[in-house]
């Protein structure tokens, strides 16, 4: 696969290469402006309490790390992914209620 959207990407589960564990899809990208270049795919972090205890941070797994983009999977390895905080109003079921 040489080229592929945005929409197309955000559909494909991501899952470690090493152990096998499924993390989700994708939800954001991380982009560098001045080299239009992906660097980061992010995942939302899990829920906790059914969504109203917010969540856990999200997962940032840099474009280094990923082996493989498939038709409907995207291998990475996690050696140097790392949790970041949730942007605000972002966090649980929120933005349900808004």
């Amino acid at each position: 696969m040489d080229n592929c959207c945005l929409n197309d990407l955000f559909r494909k589960e991501v899952i470690d290469i090493d152990s096998g564990k499924k993390y989700g899809c994708v939800c954001d990208v991380e982009v560098n402006v001045c080299s239009g270049r992906l660097t980061a795919l992010i995942l939302f972090g899990k829920y906790k309490m059914w969504g109203f205890g917010g969540r856990e941070d999200d997962l940032r797994i840099p474009w280094e790390d990923i082996v493989v983009i498939g038709d409907e999977t995207i291998l990475v390895k996690m050696d140097r992914c790392s949790r970041i905080k949730p942007p605000k109003g972002k966090k649980g079921m929120d933005s349900f209620f808004r």
